[in-house]
């Protein structure tokens, strides 16, 4: 059998693989499977730009479609891989059809976590992952018209921000005690509340969503704090990793697909890449992650070429995310825990700062709101593990250039 790549999944990790497989001089075979009938395409600006309608679909792709045909990459789209067959080297596909691989790589990516509560499959309670759900989405914004928002996570928050600027009603309903719980600290958090706030949303924090009711052409979401109406309910508690396939081969998995430094699974032809991956990250407090990131896919999927091509190259870069909500931008790097000491640079009141975490001195993540050079001079001091006198992050008068 000749040599061939079989990358199941098609988004920002697959189509980077394929680009960094050609650059790195892989002369095989490349069959990437996807489930959607859409090309790779850009997931971040589904819930800003795209919403707002004002890029077209064929800016969210990531390469041309030309690309891959001028790649020697074969697509295969609105196939799903049922199976792996780690002995003969093969994956079976939906159409019952059978791939043979020399090595293979898994970037399936995630789904959407679905709310399990009364009411929730009604047509009008709609979820947002890709192209589809927002072209489905968006006709129902129109101005006047009620949105709930059930999970204050980046998609409930992006989303809110969008909708109210449309003239719609948004309500968004929040279990934890503030928003952004799990990727942001108090002080940003509320910030972003008070921000949100000041824009129009009525945002309930602290608030359990017990069921949904179809109230002729409404619904009526009940919870802890009363019912809230709504014309369209939209659902942003999360996302869970693709890693049935995986498991069902036999690979190990734990929150994710567990990889090396290398993106090897436990059998060394099988690479896993993207959002299902849990990898080894020594900027991890436990040593192992899994992220949910562009930055991360186009990595993973870079050192997993490299390791394909015979010149493995272990990864362990600085994780970094961003928002944009409003005309804010949020910039965070590194990765953060809750005993970290925070120390926040500027004046909230001025919708520019920065709060910085440090761990035993030492600079372990940064949250940057409109404030590109602490974002900056934040990655860099993370990467180096700088350990930073407090009091001198916190004076603006010293420039974060100088920062040792």
């Amino acid at each position: 059998m000749s040599d061939s790549v079989v990358i199941v999944g098609a988004g920002q990790a697959a189509s980077q693989l394929v680009a960094s497989l050609r650059s790195e001089g892989y002369a095989g075979g490349i069959t990437v499977i996807g489930e959607e009938t859409h090309i790779p395409y850009q997931r971040p600006p589904l819930s800003k730009a795209y919403l707002k309608g004002d890029i077209a679909p064929d800016r969210l792709f990531i390469k041309p479609p030309d690309f891959y045909r001028d790649a020697g990459c074969t697509l295969k789209l609105a196939t799903r891989a049922t199976a792996i067959d780690r002995k003969a080297r093969s994956v079976t596909l939906s159409d019952g059809s059978r791939l043979p691989w020399t090595k293979l790589v898994l970037a399936t990516g995630s789904r959407v976590r679905k709310l399990p509560l009364p009411g929730a499959e009604d047509p009008s309670c709609r979820y947002l992952r890709g192209i589809d759900d927002v072209d489905a989405l968006r006709p129902r914004m129109v101005t006047g018209a009620r949105l709930a928002i059930i999970g204050a996570g980046y998609i409930g928050l992006e989303v809110a921000a969008v909708a109210v600027k449309r003239g719609l009603k948004v309500t968004v309903i929040e279990a934890a005690p503030r928003v952004l719980a799990r990727a942001a600290s108090p002080q940003v958090s509320e910030f972003f509340e008070d921000e949100h706030r000041r824009a129009g949303v009525d945002l309930r924090c602290y608030v359990r969503t017990e069921s949904i009711d179809r109230v002729g052409d409404a619904l009526a979401i009940n919870t802890s704090s009363g019912i809230v109406p709504a014309d369209i309910v939209l659902i942003g508690v999360g996302i869970l990793p693709n890693t049935e396939l995986a498991g069902d081969a036999g690979l190990e998995v734990d929150n994710g697909i567990r990889v090396n430094a290398f993106a090897q699974t436990d059998d060394p032809d099988i690479y896993a890449i993207g959002d299902c991956a849990n990898l080894p990250n020594s900027f991890a407090l436990q040593g192992r992650v899994r992220l949910e990131s562009v930055q991360n896919a186009i990595d993973q999927a870079k050192h997993a070429a490299l390791a394909i091509v015979g010149r493995p190259r272990a990864y362990d870069e600085v994780p970094w995310f961003w928002s944009d909500q409003y005309d804010l931008k949020l910039q965070i790097a590194g990765l953060s825990a809750p005993q970290d000491q925070i120390v926040v640079r500027g004046d909230r009141a001025s919708r520019s700062f920065a709060a910085f975490h440090l761990r035993d001195g030492t600079v372990t993540s940064v949250e940057a709101v409109n404030a590109a050079p602490e974002y900056m001079m934040g990655r860099r001091l993370i990467a180096a593990r700088a350990r930073v006198a407090p009091e001198r992050l916190a004076d603006r008068a010293i420039p974060m250039k100088d920062m040792t």
